[in-house]
C-alpha cells in the first residue's frame, strides 16, 4: 500500500468493499478520481479491487497518469466501452458498484451493452456518496491546502473591501476580487462571486449584475478562491458610509447567531443540531421566515460537499471535517445580511479558519 500516493485513501475504499462483500468498485467522478489516485484530468475513470488499482483514460492523460499517481495501473483505453467488459472478465468481477450520483443513464447503457456483448455481466450495484462520505474528513495535507485557499480569499476579499467606492458596478468589485486571487496564486475563483448590493442581497445566490453600490445599503460579497483544487468560501457584508439603526440590527442578529454556532457546536452533534443554535437565535428575534437556507456545508475538492449543516442534516459532525457556518436573514425590498467562515472540528470544538475582517459599528 505504501507505494500510492495516498494509502489511506485506497485502503479505505478497500475496507468499505469488503465491509459490503463487494469485488470491485468503478469511479467515474472526477472529484473523487483525484482524492483517491492524485489523477487529475478531464477524462478517466478508477477501478479498485482487493489486488488492483487502475487508472482508465486515453492517450492524452496516460503519461500524466504515471507522473501523478504512483503505483496505479495505467490502462490506456479508446472510445468504445468494451474495455470494462474485458477488466471485469481478467479480475474475475462478480459485483461492481458504480457511482449512480455521477454517471448518466446512456453511458451506463452503453457500458451495460458492451458488458453483455463480451460476455461480462456482473451484478452492477449502484452506490451515492461513497466519494463524499470519505472527503468529509481531511487529513492534515488536505488542511493545508485549504487554509492556503482561505487564506488567499480572505486577502484577496480585503483588498477587494478597501477599493469598494459608489458608482462601482457589483460585476466590477467581483472582478477586482477575481484578479487578487489570480494574483495570490490561486488557480481560479471556487464559485462565481456574489456581489448583492440593496435589495438585491435580499436574494442569497443573487446574479451579479450591472447595479451600481451605492452609500447606507447593504452589499453581501460571497466570494472564494481554488488553491491545488481546494475550495474556499468566505461571505462578508458591508456598508460604504454610515449604517443605520435598521442594518446594525439585523447585522448584529446575525453575528450574534454566527458566533454561537462556532462556540457551541460540538463532534457529535448532527448538521441540524448546529444549524438550530444559529436558527434558534434568528427565529427568537423575529425572523423565523427570513433565514430559508441551510447554516452551512462541508467543502474541499468541491465547494460544497458533506457534511451537512441545515434542518435535515442527521450525519454527525465529527473531527477532522471542516464546514462552513454562515446563517443569514433576507428581507424583500430591504437587502440581506450574511456572514460566513469556515470551520474545522478538531478536539471536539470548532477552529475558525476564516480571519477576513468583519463590520465594525
Amino acid at each position: 500500500m505504501s507505494d500510492f500516493r495516498f494509502p489511506s485513501r485506497v485502503q479505505k475504499l478497500r475496507e468499505r468493499l469488503a465491509k459490503d462483500e463487494l469485488d470491485a468498485v468503478f469511479i467515474s467522478n472526477g472529484e473523487n478520481r483525484r482524492y483517491v489516485s492524485g489523477f487529475v484530468s478531464s477524462a478517466g475513470y478508477l477501478l479498485v479491487t482487493q489486488t488492483e488499482a487502475i487508472i482508465c483514460t486515453d492517450f492524452r492523460y496516460t503519461e500524466l497518469a504515471v507522473h501523478q499517481a504512483p503505483g496505479w495501473r495505467i490502462d490506456r483505453i479508446g472510445g468504445k466501452p468494451d474495455w470494462l467488459a474485458k477488466l471485469v472478465n481478467e479480475l474475475e468481477i462478480k459485483t461492481l458498484v458504480f457511482e449512480a450520483d455521477d454517471m448518466t443513464v446512456d453511458t451506463l447503457e452503453r457500458f451495460k451493452k458492451a458488458l453483455k456483448e463480451n460476455d461480462a455481466e456482473p451484478e452492477l450495484i449502484p452506490t451515492t456518496g461513497i466519494g463524499v462520505d470519505l472527503r468529509a474528513y481531511k487529513d492534515s495535507g488536505e488542511l493545508d491546502l485549504l487554509q492556503h485557499a482561505i487564506d488567499i480569499g480572505d486577502q484577496a476579499f480585503e483588498e477587494t473591501a478597501a477599493l469598494l467606492e459608489v458608482g462601482m458596478t457589483e460585476k466590477e468589485a467581483a472582478w477586482v476580487f477575481e484578479k487578487a486571487v489570480r494574483e495570490r496564486g490561486a488557480e481560479s475563483i471556487s464559485f462565481e462571486t456574489i456581489v448583492a448590493i440593496g435589495p438585491n442581497a435580499a436574494r442569497p445566490h443573487h446574479a451579479t449584475s450591472d447595479s451600481k453600490l451605492i452609500e447606507g445599503q447593504t452589499i453581501v460579497f460571497d466570494c472564494g478562491s481554488r488553491y491545488q483544487g481546494y475550495c474556499s468560501d468566505l461571505t462578508r457584508t458591508v456598508v460604504l458610509g454610515d449604517a443605520d439603526d435598521e442594518i446594525k440590527r439585523v447585522y448584529d442578529i446575525v453575528l450574534t447567531a454566527q458566533l454561537a454556532a462556532i462556540d457551541m457546536v460540538r463532534a457529535g452533534m448532527t448538521g441540524e443540531e448546529c444549524d438550530a443554535i444559529a436558527r434558534t437565535i434568528i427565529t427568537e428575534a423575529g425572523h423565523e421566515n427570513d433565514f430559508g437556507h441551510s447554516l452551512g456545508h462541508g467543502l474541499g475538492l468541491e465547494v460544497h460537499e458533506n457534511p451537512g449543516v441545515g434542518p435535515n442534516a442527521k450525519g454527525k459532525l465529527e473531527n477532522g471535517m471542516p464546514f462552513t457556518i454562515e446563517p443569514g436573514i433576507y428581507i424583500p425590498g430591504w437587502g440581506g445580511v450574511r456572514i460566513e467562515d469556515v470551520v474545522v472540528l478538531e478536539n471536539g470544538k470548532a477552529r475558525v479558519l476564516s480571519h477576513a475582517a468583519k463590520m465594525k459599528f
